[in-house]
Formats: structure tokens, sequence, C-alpha cells
């Protein structure tokens, strides 16, 4: 499924309940991530990115820290498998290279690896550590 047109990059403050909503259901809910957690200061800093459904709802979210750290990708349980992952990440590999940034890091949780390898991500090291409580692996790419 195309959905690439789909994505959208928003300000947190204007769209903060449908961030909102979509990460406490993947993150809180889902994955048992700590409310204290999941909310930080870096959220007001980052550019964040919606990916909607052919209804129009919003159905997945991820941010991206001024020094090109993609963190919080989440797609909600029934849309996954269907490309709205892959086009949020295209989108938000597209907005570095518009900003002329030569690599970005992602700490990907495990079961996740793949999914970024698809991309050009690669595994930072072997070493695995515990965010949140769950298994993750530092990886990165560098930008053409």
């Amino acid at each position: 499924m195309r959905c690439d047109h789909l994505v959208s990059v928003v300000d947190w403050e204007t769209e903060t309940l449908t961030l909102r909503n979509i990460r406490t259901t993947v993150f809180i809910f889902e994955q048992q991530v700590p409310v204290d957690l999941e909310w930080d200061e870096f959220d007001i800093i980052s550019t964040h990115f919606l990916v909607f459904n052919h209804h129009g709802e919003a159905v997945g979210t991820a941010r991206l820290l001024p020094d090109g750290h993609i963190g919080r990708m989440a797609v909600l349980k029934e849309w996954r498998g269907k490309g709205y992952g892959s086009a949020m990440l295209k989108k938000i590999l597209e907005e570095l290279r518009q900003r002329h940034m030569q690599k970005a890091m992602l700490n990907a949780q495990i079961d996740a690896v793949a999914f970024y390898e698809k991309f050009g991500f690669q595994k930072v090291s072997e070493e695995k550590f515990f965010e949140a409580g769950i298994l993750h692996i530092k990886m990165m790419i560098f930008l053409k």
C-alpha cells in the first residue's frame, strides 16, 4: 500500500491531543511504558509526524529531535504491516536530508531492527540495553 502522501509534519502544541492519544495507546497501554518515562522535555522542541489512513484518521506518529535522533515511532496495532510506518520513516529521512543532516540515529526495539535495516539503518554495536523496560539497540544511517 502506498500511503506516503498521508504523512504530515505537525506541531506539538497544535496536535498534542492526537500525538498523545497514539503514544498512550501504543507505549503506555500496549507496551506498559511508565507514564513518567513517556512524556519529556523533548516533545516541545521536536518535529512531529502523523500518518493518516484512507479515512483521514491519524494512525501513527514519530518525533525527530533537532540532533537527528528519531524516536517515539508508533503505529496503532490494527494499522501495522500496511505501510504506514514505512511511509512515516521515508518522510522523516526526507526531512533530515532537506536539513542537510549527515546522519540519523535511533534506539530500535529489538523486534523492529529488521524494519529499520530495510531503510539502511545499521546497528552501532551489538550491545543491547533496556529503555522503559523494553530491550533496544542503537542504530544509525548515514544520509546522502
